[in-house]
């Protein structure tokens, strides 16, 4: 096992680091708690002081939640302060104490099932409370890696490696020299830009406004049955969510841009006499955008940097913190020196397609909201309001609105296409219809959950080494005995460095949900390759799987 030990660098002319991470926020910060994990060197900087000062993402989503998990987090991020007898529910409302149209029941933490799908179902964790959370996991200089108020200036590639000019918040420059620099600092990324990459946008972009308002009395007012989010549906132009945001009197309206005050246009979303005091109001653009590359040599780019969606449908966070959880292993093999030359190439190739897939669902679900048609009379107490009303129940119920606040798929049953995935072959035959949610154990899949043991997961063996599970007995033979060497597949392994664990599993759930008799699971939770035997030149698949295969 990996223990990440943070040695303080020098001060004069720099410091050097395996890896430089670039920006922390929520993508920044998950490379850095993988790259610990694994006891990677590296430095994280950031130009700001690491906390938020406004929410920005309030729900971690459900993949997310299974990497904060790997990386001994969720807990503490479920304990941060969301009560747990808030409610869940989305509602569509004319306005807050106005007309209730459809509701989407969601239950409360406390009472809400636990999916089959997953140990850790989503989390209400606004970002100003994530990131001090983090940053205390991770330590700041010169006790840990991660340097606040510390600003990229601008960098030079090598063959060897990055040297970057960063500069401190008292003006001091300092030169630092990684192997590996990673970009993960937001939509406007500098690192993109020094690079040259272009990120060609895939929709329209639109102009809108967030207001964070506190309504103390709020709360109290509405009683136990408030959703944690208000879908607005007024005629006079607020069709956008209003979020909860701590459960306690602080919320977020997001609208469009008007000369409108901020206080006026709260006013028009809460239709209650109540005390309300505005936050914070600024103007933001919702892009849909993705990176026409994420590598530049020894630079990459993760979350925002390479990809902007559309908040709609809860996907942005989700897919920047599986780009790290990605990319983290894969720099960990490459600076421990068992990675072939196609496993950094394979980052890119696994995670832009996922990006593109969530950029096109969420602007699905943005143009649902925006195209759809409110009467006037919704706001009417009268014979023809409340049949207006009606029109517009069925026609949320009918059009499948749901998708957008629970959609499994988006986050478990993506595949990847890859070259360090193995392809199904004679030894792999067995059901294929298609990665699930949870049901299968395809090759590029992730690997799915179910319980070992109460409390433990199979995703709880995940997250160091390469894992090969063997639902047979012919473990006890050797895995690779097919190919007449005993244990051969691990022997394999040990020759190219590359960590293995076997698992003996006989788990009935389990075992069903892996359909083979060995599956092999990589370090980032993904399924490598499966078989109905070991391998029949365990060589090949092994420099596959590391990038060396042909």
């Amino acid at each position: 096992m990996n223990t990440y030990t943070y040695h303080r660098p020098g001060e004069r002319g720099g410091w050097e680091t395996d890896v430089l991470v670039v920006g922390g926020g929520p993508v920044g910060l998950s490379l850095a708690l993988d790259l610990a994990h694994r006891g990677v060197d590296f430095t994280l900087i950031e130009a700001g002081d690491g906390v938020p000062a406004d929410p920005r993402v309030t729900t971690v989503g459900p993949r997310a939640m299974e990497m904060f998990r790997r990386w001994g987090v969720s807990g503490t991020l479920r304990a941060a302060g969301w009560p747990d007898d808030h409610c869940l529910d989305v509602a569509w409302v004319t306005a807050i104490g106005g007309h209730e149209i459809h509701r989407l029941p969601f239950g409360t933490v406390a009472t809400r099932p636990l999916p089959e799908h997953t140990p850790e179902p989503e989390a209400i964790c606004p970002q100003h409370w994530m990131a001090p959370l983090l940053l205390d996991r991770l330590g700041h200089y010169p006790a840990g890696p991660v340097r606040t108020r510390c600003r990229l200036l601008g960098f030079t590639t090598a063959p060897g490696g990055v040297t970057a000019t960063v500069a401190r918040a008292d003006g001091t420059r300092s030169e630092v020299r990684a192997r590996y620099l990673v970009g993960c600092d937001g939509a406007g990324s500098s690192v993109r830009k020094i690079c040259g990459i272009d990120v060609p946008e895939l929709y329209p972009p639109r102009m809108l406004r967030n207001i964070v308002f506190r309504a103390p009395e709020l709360p109290r007012l509405l009683g136990p049955d408030a959703p944690l989010l208000y879908f607005l549906t007024s005629p006079t132009g607020l069709r956008y969510p209003l979020r909860v945001i701590d459960g306690r009197g602080t919320y977020r309206l997001t609208a469009p841009v008007t000369a409108e005050s901020a206080l006026t246009m709260v006013r028009r979303a809460v239709g209650l006499d109540t005390p309300l005091t505005v936050e914070a109001d600024g103007a933001w653009h919702l892009t849909h955008r993705v990176a026409d590359h994420y590598r530049s040599g020894r630079v990459f780019l993760a979350g925002d940097a390479a990809h902007t969606l559309s908040p709609s449908g809860g996907f942005g966070m989700s897919t920047g913190v599986c780009d790290a959880a990605d990319l983290g292993w894969k720099l960990a093999a490459a600076l421990a020196g068992w990675a072939g030359p196609g496993l950094l190439d394979s980052y890119e190739t696994e995670r832009r397609p996922v990006a593109v897939a969530g950029i096109t669902e969420a602007n699905v679900n943005l143009r649902r909201t925006q195209e759809r048609r409110l009467s006037p009379a919704l706001l009417d107490d009268t014979p023809m309001g409340e049949r207006a009303r009606a029109a517009l129940r069925r026609e949320l119920a009918a059009s499948d609105v749901g998708r957008e606040f629970d959609r499994p798929e988006m986050h478990f049953a993506y595949r990847y296409v890859s070259p360090v995935v193995a392809a199904e072959s004679a030894d792999g035959a067995g059901p294929s219809s298609g990665a699930g949610v949870n049901t299968s154990a395809l090759p590029g899949a992730r690997a799915p959950h179910a319980w070992l043991a109460p409390g433990r997961s199979t995703l709880d063996l995940y997250g160091r080494d390469f894992v090969l599970l063997a639902f047979t007995d012919a473990v006890a033979e050797g895995v690779g005995a097919a190919a007449g060497e005993p244990y051969g597949l691990a022997r394999a392994f040990a020759e190219r460095r590359v960590p293995l664990h076997v698992v003996r599993c006989t788990v009935p759930e389990v075992a069903r949900r892996y359909e083979l008799p060995y599956v092999l699971v990589r370090p980032d939770g993904h399924v490598a390759w499966r078989g109905t035997r070991p391998p029949r030149d365990p060589g090949a698949l092994v420099d596959l799987v590391r990038g060396a295969g042909r």
